[in-house]
């Protein structure tokens, strides 16, 4: 029986008003794979479209002009479904251009580029001859099907070897207690890996235990957190992130917003109850992976994806977690349970300016709508002592202005604190001639009050008025006359949750 392709062959139509234009030379790109059979051309950037041996029907778009990700992405399960994603787009360097795309920029081509007259009437023949139906939610279906692809197994010829750098080979999977997913550093024996496959829902997240590991030193556990692609994508379009923006350039409140937004990210701590004997953590390393950019994942988020068997269809932000025995031997495994405490996130408030004792600032706290008040009790200018940090080439800053106020009514000290909102200047070369301009060290941060980026609120005694909270601002150069602060209130929004594991 023929092949849906060599049943498209005989209709002899003119593929290139669709982006399917023949090439007898049979000339190819450095990154066209070893084995490729090219089918058309789309008569734009070198994009072509072509089945590789080894991997049957399914077709794939090699971009040679690509700006992110692998050169090579599959496009259809096979010829047939190929063809139906053409009839429903009009035009096959749509389908090329799925990998780099999200569905709002698809949608953009496909209304930008409607289908016209000559390209309409190879769809019809196309349709009407092999009795085919266009695609529904073509964009849904090429995305599932580049996400659970294994690039690994494209192979590529000696020019493509010579123009692209040989991407690192995933690691044999082992687990040390004292490592991370990027290795370790002693002699350390690998953990004995324990599968649980253990599934559980906080609130609105769905996450996965798949394994732990008893190692010499304490017991190592995996988190899976899934967060579904959707999420994700509309947490990017809202950011303007992609692989080439990745938010370095926000400003420190953006950062914080972005933080607490982020579908990916991790903000939880764990405890663990071992036969009846509570195991605190000692540290954590965490991966994350995103299946809007499957290329763009690292090396580390493809091992763990691979061998939990997790889908790539979804997010996954992974946890690892080591709690030390309390004793050694190394106990046995009689009952198991992990509680999971959401951390804090930060939620910026108002913004405002003192300089003198006395002064009163009112807001509203953004979660429990309550009114408080803030009372400046000292307000000063510091310089301060740079005798033990300056270096023989630079220079720190040393100014600051220190606030020390009350809150009425109170809050908890881990619940709210004041910020400078600017970040302090950084560190300079000194200058040995007055008329020498001056390097910055842009790069440098320093881990004193009022670092890099911001102060941190100090905790001291109680006063008459209440409790007293000391601030100061960031550093800089010259002497601050004005200070420009905000409220930072630290949150959670979930109670905690016990597992039964064993």
């Amino acid at each position: 029986m023929a092949t849906t392709y060599e049943k498209y062959l005989k209709l002899n139509i003119d593929g290139s008003r669709v982006g399917l234009e023949r090439d007898e030379s049979e000339s190819n790109y450095f990154c066209t794979p070893k084995g490729a059979k090219v089918i058309g051309w789309a008569g734009t950037d070198g994009i072509h479209y072509c089945f590789v041996r080894g991997f049957g029907e399914m077709m794939f778009a090699v971009s040679p002009m690509r700006t992110a990700g692998s050169y090579v992405h599959p496009v259809a399960r096979d010829f047939k479904d190929f063809l139906r994603l053409l009839l429903a787009c009009g035009h096959a360097v749509a389908l090329g251009q799925v990998y780099c795309w999200d569905q709002a920029q698809f949608d953009a081509f496909l209304r930008d580029n409607p289908i016209t007259g000559e390209q309409q009437a190879v769809l019809d023949a196309i349709r009407e001859k092999l009795l085919l139906a266009p695609m529904k939610q073509p964009f849904a279906y090429i995305k599932k099907l580049q996400a659970g692809f294994d690039y690994s197994r494209i192979k590529y010829t000696e020019d493509y070897c010579a123009w692209v750098p040989v991407k690192p080979k995933i690691p044999e999977w082992k687990v040390y207690f004292d490592g991370n997913f990027w290795g370790h550093h002693d002699r350390e024996r690998a953990g004995r890996e324990i599968s649980l496959a253990k599934q559980f829902v906080w609130d609105d997240e769905a996450w996965y235990i798949p394994a732990i590991y008893t190692c010499s030193k304490g017991l190592v556990v995996d988190f899976c957190l899934r967060v579904p692609a959707e999420r994700i994508r509309f947490f990017m379009d809202k950011w303007n992130l992609s692989i080439e923006n990745d938010g370095s350039g926000f400003t420190d409140e953006q950062q914080m917003q972005a933080k607490a937004e982020n579908p990916l990210a991790f903000n939880m701590n764990s405890k663990v109850v071992l036969n009846e004997t509570v195991l605190s953590g000692s540290r954590g390393c965490g991966v994350s992976w995103n299946p809007c950019f499957p290329e763009g994942n690292d090396i580390e988020a493809k091992n763990v994806i691979r061998h939990y068997g997790l889908d790539p269809a979804y997010g996954w932000a992974i946890w690892r977690a080591a709690f030390p025995w309390l004793k050694k031997p190394k106990p046995q495994i009689t009952t198991l349970s992990i509680t999971l405490m959401q951390r804090p996130v930060a939620v910026v408030g108002l913004h405002f300016h003192v300089s003198a004792p006395g002064e009163r600032v009112d807001f509203t706290h953004p979660t429990t709508g309550a009114q408080h008040t803030l009372i400046v009790q000292e307000y000063e200018q510091h310089q301060m002592s740079c005798e033990h940090f300056n270096r023989q080439n630079q220079e720190f800053p040393p100014y600051c202005a220190v606030m020390s106020y009350t809150l009425s009514p109170d809050l908890p000290d881990e619940a709210f604190t004041v910020m400078d909102c600017l970040r302090s200047d950084q560190p300079r070369q000194k200058r040995t001639d007055p008329n020498e301009p001056q390097q910055v060290f842009s790069g440098i941060c320093f881990g004193i009050i009022g670092g890099a980026a911001g102060p941190t609120a100090i905790i001291f005694g109680g006063s008459e008025q209440g409790k007293l909270h000391h601030t100061c601002s960031a550093l800089y150069f010259e002497p601050v006359d004005d200070v420009e602060w905000r409220t930072v209130f630290h949150e959670k929004s979930r109670k905690d949750i016990t597992v039964e594991i064993i």
